[in-house]
């Protein structure tokens, strides 16, 4: 009897997931049918009025009074409502993602894309050798592997899939036509990137996501746990670091930036600090999420205390 109840619990699960999945991509799919600036500026301004409606509305405002004490009410509630449009523009923004990214390096200027640190990028294409780029959840990052796939960079990604095994797919056959090779986040991911490493090819990391068991360092000001990953690999191969962002512009366009690399720091064996490049990485982010504070996911729980509201 036991096993049958497991068993209807299973199957409503997965019906239930099958349908928030369908609905999803019937909305999508919706949004296909309409100009793309169009589509992207409705999207958000949905998402404005449905977000705060959520439970998460409650977390992304207490992420804010902590990052922000000396914001007001008023400007908090004002970043947290353009976050929300925000994550309704990249939602939308999948659907257009082809037609978005139409930087043309005879024309700078021109399209929707700019792109920053050209030279970055071909010093790494014409030089092969193992390296790292880290960014954050800022703007559309998706824009960033994209781009390296177009200027014949391809990278080895690290992303979580969604928990939605549906939604988890289709992502994955949609970023895996577009960003190179991908590696799902699980118990064995450090390990294929590696071997990438090892190869003597590039590597992509997102290095602001909830962790709970890294190494104790501030965000904010807060504290906070971070993945250790990318700090021992670079520390393994004696790779070089660099960061990358997007950034969100008026008129639905996109800078992509890669910066030079950065000097990690050592311990008193003349070896790389771990804990102290997890550091180096948190303020890199945090400088960027304090320029443009609405094009950062305050939705997320990286300080691992939704349990506590």
């Amino acid at each position: 009897m036991r096993m049958i109840i497991t068993r209807i619990v299973l199957a409503l699960r997965n019906l239930s997931q099958w349908l928030v999945a369908q609905s999803a991509f019937g909305f999508l799919n919706l949004l296909k049918i309409f100009p793309a600036d169009a589509a992207i500026n409705f999207a958000d301004r949905l998402m404005r009025w449905v977000g705060p409606k959520t439970s998460r509305h409650k977390l992304m405002l207490v992420n804010l009074r902590n990052a922000f004490p000396e914001k007001s009410e008023e400007d908090r509630e004002t970043i947290a409502l353009a976050s929300w449009g925000h994550m309704g523009r990249l939602a939308a923004e999948y659907v257009f993602l082809d037609r978005l990214f139409d930087f043309d390096p005879e024309k700078p200027g021109e399209g929707r894309i700019e792109v920053s640190g050209v030279p970055i990028f071909m010093e790494l294409r014409n030089q092969p050798r193992p390296f790292i780029v880290f960014t954050a959840h800022t703007a559309n990052f998706e824009l960033l592997p994209v781009a390296g796939a177009a200027f014949g960079l391809m990278v080895t990604v690290l992303f979580r899939p969604p928990n939605n095994p549906y939604i988890a797919k289709k992502v994955f056959d949609f970023r895996a036509k577009r960003m190179g090779k991908l590696v799902p986040s699980h118990a064995g991911s450090s390990f294929a990137l590696a071997r990438q490493l090892e190869q003597g090819g590039g590597v992509g990391v997102l290095v602001d996501q909830k962790f709970t068991r890294g190494v104790q360092t501030q965000f904010f000001n807060n504290p906070v746990q971070t993945n250790p990953l990318l700090a021992k690999l670079a520390r393994q191969f004696g790779c070089d670091i660099y960061p990358a962002r997007c950034i969100r512009l008026p008129g639905n366009r996109f800078r992509l930036e890669i910066e030079p690399k950065i000097d990690l720091p050592q311990n008193e064996k003349g070896q790389l600090d771990v804990a102290a490049t997890a550091q180096l990485l948190n303020d890199k982010v945090e400088s960027w999420v304090r320029e443009h504070p609405e094009q950062w996911l305050w939705y997320h729980d990286r300080w691992n205390i939704k349990h506590t509201i």
